[in-house]
């Protein structure tokens, strides 16, 4: 329990004890993000008939042996139509894109390829093969076909396949209660006054922000002061939680009460370190319906351990098969000095040139910088053992949430 644990031990640890907590029905308005706990099957054939996927002309395929070739136009289709007649030799109708095809026609001509003579009659100046611009029946949904499996991430495309086969509820894995305490006499509520010789509450709001860029919404538990009896009230409401995080208190000074009081209330300890800059006092716990994360006190140090631990935990939780942030190769622009004994996570921007990423350190990397890791677009990884990094190394890099995007279109980049 003293010794601190390699990272992947600690995230195994939890992934162990954070497993889904069960399922429920939500309406489909609410469900963008959640994962599906139950396969979903198609109620249709869509499209429902073969249709066209351009506006022009459909026709038959054997008309247009010579071209330009000139064929009466004998009716107009638009979506929604349902046709009855049927195509005959040197005969097109006017078509719309998503019409239904009419018997006898087997091919569509987009309007840029013909010319209109008169009303009733058009040239067609290209030749095509049976089944041009034609979207066949059921080739997107075929009615009764799994189109999702359960573990599926809900997406906004995801979101529009259920749309189509009706399903205005959907049953999902649940999503944990998450509640958020923080810890110690030097803290300064947001709504408090001002005092020049309190630390403001950072971190219980920037935890705030993590969780819900997960999607979810964290319970505030406000501070917990250094008494013994308050801090037991606190963490005893947070208890009743799905997940408590808990922020400061974790260390083993004589006023560092939040340990011995986890013990007390029947909390199982799991580990209380993690061989890791920042983050090193992280810990871990569990009761019979609660996880308890105690993250440290300096705010890098708290949301980076978040990222590492808490994060794959929480998605692991809510039924995720992808539990962790995505990675990608970068150079560095500048050296970076490290001490071996812990995995650590630099703070860096990223950029790109010809040859790929470019990492770029935001500043100093003290864990009590809070700026270096809202500046930041990622978090460089620099092993155990390394003894430092030079200019032009290539490290890996761990994406944070915003560099999901990017300032150009991947069009216009120079590759």
């Amino acid at each position: 329990m003293t010794n601190a644990l390699p990272l992947n031990e600690a995230q195994n640890c939890v992934l162990q004890h954070c497993v889904p907590l069960g399922t429920e029905n939500i309406d489909l308005l609410q469900s963008l993000g959640r994962v599906l706990a139950q396969e979903v099957r198609s109620n249709r054939d869509h499209p429902p008939c073969d249709i066209s996927a351009m506006d022009g002309y459909a026709l038959r395929a054997a008309d247009l042996g010579v071209v330009p070739a000139q064929l009466a136009i004998v009716a107009d289709i638009k979506a929604g139509d349902l046709p009855t007649l049927t195509v005959q030799a040197g005969q097109c109708v006017r078509i719309m894109t998503g019409a239904p095809i009419p018997q006898g026609a087997d091919t569509v001509i987009r309007v840029e390829d013909t010319q209109a003579i008169g009303a009733d009659k058009v040239q067609i100046d290209v030749s095509a093969q049976a089944g041009k611009d034609i979207r066949r029946r059921a080739e997107n949904l075929r009615t009764h076909d799994v189109v999702l499996t359960a573990g599926t991430e809900i997406t906004p495309g995801v979101l529009g396949i259920l749309a189509m086969v009706k399903a205005a509820e959907v049953h999902v894995q649940r999503r944990p209660r998450v509640a958020i305490l923080s810890s110690g006499d030097e803290l300064e509520g947001l709504h408090d006054a001002f005092d020049a010789n309190k630390i403001p509450d950072a971190n219980g709001y920037a935890l705030m922000a993590q969780v819900q860029a997960l999607g979810m919404q964290p319970v505030l538990l406000g501070i917990a002061r250094d008494d013994p009896a308050e801090l037991r009230a606190k963490l005893q409401q947070g208890l009743q939680y799905d997940v408590l995080l808990v922020s400061g208190g974790t260390s083993v000074g004589v006023h560092d009460f939040v340990r011995p009081t986890l013990e007390q209330l029947g909390v199982q300890m799991h580990f209380w370190r993690v061989q890791m800059r920042p983050g090193h006092p992280a810990a871990f716990g569990t009761t019979a319906g609660s996880k308890i994360f105690c993250l440290p006190g300096n705010p890098v140090a708290s949301m980076v351990s978040f990222e590492q631990i808490v994060a794959p935990a929480l998605r692991n939780m809510m039924g995720h098969a992808r539990l962790y942030r995505r990675t990608v190769r970068a150079r560095l622009t500048q050296p970076l000095s490290h001490r071996p004994g812990n995995l650590e996570f630099m703070r860096v921007t990223l950029s790109r040139d010809v040859n790929g990423y470019l990492a770029t350190p935001t500043g100093s990397q003290s864990s009590g910088v809070l700026l270096s890791m809202a500046r930041a677009d990622a978090l460089l990884v620099v092993p155990n053992e390394s003894k430092g990094l030079a200019a032009g190394d290539t490290a890996t890099v761990q994406l944070l949430d915003g560099s999901v995007f990017q300032e150009h279109s991947v069009f216009s980049l120079v590759l």
